[in-house]
C-alpha cells in the first residue's frame, strides 16, 4: 500500500468534512441533482473521449496502482540481479529454478533464461509485456487527468442550471434557497472530485508510470546480461548507470571500504 497516497486521501476527506460539520452537517451538502449531473456528466464525456475498451484496462489498473507500491526499489533491483548473475555463474541456468523472486517480472524473465530460451524471444516478449503494462498505465492516467479536467466544467454547467431555475422562479421565494444551494453544490462537487481525487491520482500514476518504464528496462538489461552469462560485477556496474548519481557514489565507496582494510 502506498501510504502518501492513502495519508492524502484520508487528510483530504477529513478536512472537507471537518469545516463542513464545524458550520453546519454534511446533509446540507447532500444534492442528488448536483451528483446525477457530476457523475453522469463526466461518465458521459470520458466515454467520448475514450474506446471503451481504454476504460475498462485503464480505470482498474490506475486506481490499483495508485494505492499500491512496488516491491523492490531500483537499488534493491541492481543487487538482486547482480545476486542473480552470481547464481547463474556458479550453478548455471538449472540453478535459477530454485530462486525464490517476488517481482512477477523478473520472475518471468529469470524463467526465460532458465528454460534456455535464446536472447531475441526473451528480448522481444519482455519488451512487449513491459509496453503493454505501461500503455495501459498511461491510458489509466490520461483517463483520471480527463476527468479531473471536465468535472469543473459540468460543476459550471450544474451552477448555470441552478441559476436558470432560480431566477425562472423568482415569484416563489421558498424555491430560491434550494435552487441556489444545488447551483452552488455542483461547482463543489466538481472542484473537490477534481482536486482531491482525478488529478493527484493523475499525477501519482505518471510517476509511477515513469519509474516503472526505468525499472522494468533494467530487468530486462540484467536478465539479457544473465542470459549472456556476464560476469556479476559488470551486472552490477552497467545497471549501476540507471540509478542516480549518489547511488554510483555508494556503490564505489561500498567496493572501497574492502580494499581498504
Amino acid at each position: 500500500m502506498d501510504i502518501a497516497t492513502s495519508l492524502g486521501l484520508a487528510a483530504g476527506i477529513g478536512v472537507i468534512s471537518l469545516v463542513i460539520l464545524m458550520g453546519g452537517n454534511l446533509h446540507m451538502f447532500v444534492s442528488e441533482h448536483a451528483a446525477i449531473l457530476i457523475f453522469g456528466g463526466c461518465t458521459a464525456a470520458t466515454l467520448i473521449r475514450f474506446p471503451l475498451s481504454s476504460i475498462m484496462h485503464g480505470v482498474p489498473l490506475g486506481a490499483r496502482f495508485a494505492s499500491t507500491m512496488r516491491r523492490s526499489t531500483q537499488r534493491e533491483l541492481v543487487d538482486e540481479l547482480a545476486g542473480i548473475a552470481e547464481v547463474a555463474r556458479k550453478s548455471g541456468p538449472m540453478g535459477l529454478e530454485k530462486l525464490e523472486i517476488e517481482d512477477p517480472y523478473l520472475a518471468k524473465g529469470i524463467r526465460y533464461v532458465a528454460d534456455g530460451y535464446d536472447t531475441n524471444f526473451i528480448r522481444d516478449n519482455l519488451e512487449r509485456d513491459r509496453d503493454n503494462f505501461l500503455t495501459h498505465l498511461d491510458e489509466g492516467q490520461k483517463i483520471y487527468r480527463a476527468i479531473g479536467d471536465c468535472a469543473p466544467a459540468f460543476g459550471m454547467i450544474g451552477t448555470l442550471i441552478g441559476m436558470v431555475q432560480m431566477f425562472a422562479n423568482m415569484t416563489d421565494p421558498s424555491k430560491l434557497g434550494p435552487f441556489m444551494a444545488g447551483a452552488l453544490l455542483a461547482t463543489f462537487y466538481g472542484a473537490t472530485i477534481a482536486n482531491l481525487f482525478c488529478l493527484p491520482l493523475a499525477d501519482k500514476l505518471y510517476l509511477k508510470l515513469v519509474d516503472e518504464e526505468i525499472n522494468r528496462t533494467l530487468i530486462i538489461d540484467g536478465i539479457l546480461m544473465i542470459r549472456e552469462s556476464k560476469s556479476p560485477t559488470l551486472v552490477r556496474e552497467m545497471l549501476l548507470a540507471y540509478l542516480p548519481e549518489k547511488h554510483h557514489r555508494e556503490a564505489d565507496e561500498g567496493e572501497a571500504e574492502p580494499v581498504a582494510a
